[in-house]
């Protein structure tokens, strides 16, 4: 496996260290780095948080997209500028299951991660280590979103989960190319 390499998919709970992780892996790239960013500021608290993300990354050497919608369009516009992170897929997820049906959305974004030529870092959320939604609609994401992820992962060359702040690499394994 190369240093870098070409799909790199980070996953973990709420606050396990996800997203940090992702920046430390992306900043390790040389050339451009461009932040996606998928979230959408529909309330205060949601504002703060993405100020958080903001700023605990910087400003020094990003330029941030915000795409809640088009994923595939901007990876494909973005390709050949540098690393991208993508952050993330479960709000993104959200965003696009509110225009309707997601699977047309996901098999996109997967067409258009395997065709990326420059490095991807995607940060998703883990949901599925809970109890069961009590709602049809949470279960619903639930599903769509852990059948996405995995879709991801198998088109990703590494793939890595925060829990508690630590690393661990869940692909490639020890041991295998």
């Amino acid at each position: 496996m190369s240093k870098h390499p070409r799909i790199t998919l980070v996953t973990g709970g709420a606050r396990s260290g996800k997203s940090a992780l992702a920046e430390s892996i992306a900043a390790d790239h040389e050339g451009g780095r461009i932040y996606i960013a998928t979230a959408e500021a529909w309330d205060d608290e949601m504002a703060q948080r993405i100020g958080l993300h903001r700023d605990r990354r910087g400003s020094d050497g990003w330029r941030t997209i915000e795409e809640p919608h088009n994923l595939a369009g901007a990876l494909a516009r973005t390709d050949g500028q540098g690393v991208r992170l993508v952050d993330c897929l479960t709000l993104w997820l959200s965003n696009v299951m509110a225009e309707g049906q997601p699977g047309p959305h996901v098999r996109a974004l997967c067409r258009a991660l395997d065709a990326q030529k420059s490095p991807v870092v995607v940060v998703t959320n883990e949901l599925g280590l809970g109890i069961v939604p009590e709602n049809a609609l949470a279960r619903r994401f639930r599903d769509e979103h852990g059948w996405m992820n995995q879709a991801v992962a198998g088109i990703a060359d590494e793939v890595w989960m925060a829990v508690s702040g630590l690393p661990l690499r869940l692909k490639p394994q020890r041991g295998t190319p």
